[in-house]
């Protein structure tokens, strides 16, 4: 008996236009220097105690030094614009919500937010470090 479906297969899917960068250095057959690795912890690091504007000077400084260096710098500056705007949302949602007393229920969620921002700061400070090409999954490409 023959198979109806030999021959048949369809083909496989085009690969999207541009593809993410490798989940780590080995597979991108490139070795990522310390001080590279340095300088991508760093422009995530920068975001905890500065918002975007750490993270926006070392990658305007360092962006044209590596591919690597430029990744985690616009990565970082996109978190950081991505929770600026989070921020803004909430903070202007509960001032007015304050005044029909029910935005003191968005200040707890104010403060997870930002707890959960550390978290994933420090995530992908550690992927840099060691030489891995970390992505936020919930983030605005801006730049």
């Amino acid at each position: 008996m023959q198979d109806p479906f030999a021959g048949n297969s369809p083909a496989p899917p085009p690969l999207p236009a541009a593809l993410p960068p490798p989940l780590d250095h080995a597979a991108s057959g490139g070795w990522v220097s310390e001080e590279d690795r340095t300088l991508g912890m760093l422009c995530h690091l920068l975001g905890i105690f500065t918002g975007f504007l750490g993270p926006l000077i070392l990658w305007l400084v360092k962006k044209d030094r590596s591919a690597f260096v430029n990744h985690h710098g616009r990565e970082a500056l996109n978190f950081q614009l991505t929770i600026l705007i989070i921020f803004i949302a909430l903070g202007s949602a509960t001032i007015v919500l304050l005044f029909v007393f029910v935005g003191f229920f968005l200040i707890p969620v104010i403060l997870v937010l930002q707890v959960l921002a550390v978290v994933a700061e420090v995530m992908a400070a550690v992927a840099a470090q060691k030489g891995g090409w970390h992505r936020y999954p919930f983030c605005l490409r801006l730049v």
